[in-house]
């Protein structure tokens, strides 16, 4: 099955500890809903963007996103 990374984007100059932050609360979702997800994360893209990110599978993808509101997606290709 495909797996899609919801992204969350934050910008300015505190935007990397924001995006720390927002993962802390991603990986607390997965814990509280019972998920079997395991790959979250945070990172720079440049001094003033950062993001973090979740990934899912595709059947959970819509009821994820509905939920949590990311700011975009793409295919995970790692």
């Amino acid at each position: 099955m495909r797996k899609l990374k919801l992204i969350w984007d934050f910008r300015g100059p505190e935007a990397l500890k924001i995006a720390e932050h927002h993962e802390r609360h991603l990986k607390e979702y997965i814990q509280i809903e019972k998920l079997a997800l395991d790959i979250t994360g945070y990172e720079p893209l440049t001094e003033s963007h950062a993001i973090a990110f979740m990934v899912v599978t595709e059947d959970k993808m819509i009821a994820i996103r509905d939920v949590l509101k990311p700011h975009r997606g793409q295919v995970y290709t790692k």
